[in-house]
């Protein structure tokens, strides 16, 4: 009977585990390119140059671009969220209770996922790279940023990001052609509905509040989502063990990632004073 009740609860647990963080684990996985199921401890990804169309002599040959390919790899590491559960707390539990559990291992997953692919941004060497100068995220830099990858032939594709921190946010809601009607148009205010996200010069600009800090430096980021590789090779998994000498079960929530720069010439660093 025991193993039944340990059985029913481990298999709620994880899907509450998958739903949680479905819903608010991860802010940043879905921004990058990604590629899940890898064997082993490392996986590689593509990355492709750019090609020139040209002309060809009347029954001539057709002329190739002669593109370059190159590979980047990644390692991946295992991560885990472990919590203790009382014997006897396990027949008590009610539905709340769980989905706290459920949500914080949830969040403690999302906020590794976020913090491998902050830690890649954050090491990427773009020569456009945008000092903080002792300023707050201005006009000028939001334009210097957009200029960079127009002159990189960034894709304009719907897959540019910008991602800034709350205060970021708050510099962006004091520029007029960010937040003000005759700019923006109504529909799209970034204050209707408490937005926190929205899009503005051809980037999705959204919140994070795990962004890197030094002193007031807050490093802030603009990238594509093909300049990021974020692999995977086991989803979140969650499994009981039960712990005799302390009449609990140890509910482990675990699961295999690794993050890596692919192009840094679509990754632009944009550091804020705050």
């Amino acid at each position: 009977m025991a193993t039944q009740i340990s059985n029913a609860f481990i298999k709620q647990f994880e899907s509450e585990v998958h739903m949680a963080y479905q819903r608010m684990g991860s802010k940043l996985k879905n921004t990058v390119r990604q590629t899940n199921n890898v064997q082993g401890n490392q996986a590689r990804f593509q990355k492709v140059g750019t090609g020139v169309a040209s002309t060809k002599s009347r029954h001539g040959e057709v002329p190739t671009m002669e593109i370059t390919h190159s590979t980047v790899d990644v390692t991946l590491s295992d991560f885990y969220a472990a919590d203790m559960v009382d014997k006897l707390d396990e027949l008590k539990t009610n539905i709340d209770e769980r989905q706290v559990l459920a949500q914080s291992a949830a969040s403690a997953l999302g906020r590794k996922v976020d913090q491998l692919i902050i830690d890649v941004l954050d090491a990427g060497s773009n020569s456009n790279n945008v000092a903080h100068g002792s300023a707050a995220l201005t006009l000028a830099k939001a334009l210097t940023v957009y200029e960079a990858f127009g002159e990189a032939d960034v894709p304009d594709d719907g897959q540019r990001y910008f991602v800034v921190s709350p205060a970021g946010w708050a510099d962006l809601l004091q520029i007029d052609q960010f937040s003000r009607a005759e700019y923006v148009g109504e529909a799209d205010l970034p204050y209707a509905g408490g937005m926190t996200a929205k899009r503005w010069l051809g980037f999705l600009w959204f919140t994070h509040s795990g962004l890197s800090v030094s002193g007031t430096t807050r490093d802030c980021h603009a990238y594509h989502s093909t300049a990021v590789g974020m692999a995977s090779a086991q989803d979140i998994t969650t499994e009981m063990n039960y712990l005799p000498e302390k009449v609990s079960n140890l509910i482990t929530s675990y699961f295999s990632a690794g993050a890596v720069m692919i192009d840094n010439e679509g990754a632009i660093e944009c550091q804020i004073t705050e």
